[in-house]
């Protein structure tokens, strides 16, 4: 396979650790990488023997793809310029600042037939493979996303910063409609929502209570999914799963994993058993999958995991709560 050659735009955080992945993955090519912090570039490029570009058109024009990782504010502006080069894109989350302007993305990209894949990394999360053994048809789901202050994040609300995540796997997960939203925060350290709770209702039933916070002392990234007859417990950031599973008296797990009955219930027709199992966990780099995929997708070899119109739709749901909390 020719290697596809990809640019970095923006070197913060998660630019770089897409520069530094890009540069030792054996199917693509860096092209360059460019940053409005010429000075940081600079020692970038020099630390990974790649190109420093200081002129934006310069390294669309010398690229197959692009992965752009800048503010959320300029998302719209820089992936449109990309687009009407002709260029693929992987755009961190949120895709864009707002609903309209994703639209307006899409539109565009499907005229020209270009990919745009979106940075939505917990979608790569080894429990969320973990999981895929089971049926998932959820009635209820809780997460709680809670992070330590970042600047860096200060420019978007925690809903589009943290709680964007969860909103992306529940709608996934859930692959029903939005019935009603209730939700609540307040701005604690920004002049923007720091700390939020939005209860979300489906038409098919399942009701999901989300709560994220950038402020809180210890870190954590946990979701817990309820339906008949399972509890999955998903911790994102330790990478465990736990999962309680009700089986009829005398059925046994059929999963091939270590299971103990840990009780039954008396049901008065039949008795049921409660078995604790821990599905094996395969750890890898989330950040390297997505980029993989990504690479994958443009060559035509894979489907796009994570599309710019469920993108848009996990923005539109975060901009309605970020409204709710601030109407």
């Amino acid at each position: 396979m020719k290697k596809i050659k990809i640019g970095v735009i923006g070197i913060g955080h998660l630019g770089s650790i897409h520069a530094k992945l890009l540069k030792n993955n054996s199917t693509a090519e860096i092209s360059g990488i460019m940053d409005i912090d010429t000075e940081k570039c600079k020692r970038l490029s020099l630390e990974l023997g790649v190109t420093h570009i200081t002129d934006i058109n310069e390294i669309i024009n010398i690229s197959d793809a692009l992965i752009i990782s800048v503010p959320t504010s300029m998302h719209f502006e820089i992936a449109m310029k990309c687009i009407n080069a002709g260029k693929h894109c992987f755009i961190e989350k949120p895709i864009t600042q707002s609903y309209s302007e994703a639209i307006e993305l899409i539109k565009s990209a499907e005229d020209k037939n270009l990919v745009i894949q979106v940075g939505h990394v917990e979608r790569f999360n080894p429990v969320i493979a973990a999981i895929n053994i089971y049926e998932m048809n959820p009635l209820f789901i809780e997460s709680h996303r809670l992070s330590q202050f970042k600047p860096r994040a200060k420019d978007v609300s925690v809903i589009h910063d943290l709680m964007i995540h969860d909103i992306d796997i529940i709608l996934w997960l859930v692959k029903s409609k939005v019935k009603s939203i209730d939700a609540n925060g307040v701005n604690v350290l920004t002049e923007t929502t720091d700390i939020a709770n939005a209860r979300i209702s489906f038409e098919n039933g399942c009701v999901a209570n989300l709560t994220a916070s950038r402020i809180s002392a210890n870190p954590m990234r946990k979701m817990r999914i309820f339906q008949k007859d399972t509890y999955l417990s998903l911790d994102f950031q330790e990478h465990q799963v736990e999962v309680y599973k009700i089986y009829d008296d005398g059925v046994q797990s059929n999963n091939a994993v270590p299971a103990k009955m840990l009780g039954s219930i008396e049901t008065g027709i039949k008795n049921k058993n409660i078995y604790y199992e821990l599905p094996p966990v395969v750890k890898s780099n989330a950040i390297a999958e997505e980029q993989s995929a990504f690479i994958n997708v443009v060559a035509g070899l894979a489907e796009n995991p994570v599309g710019a119109e469920e993108a848009a739709q996990a923005l539109k749901l975060a901009e309605e709560i970020y409204n709710l909390i601030n109407k």
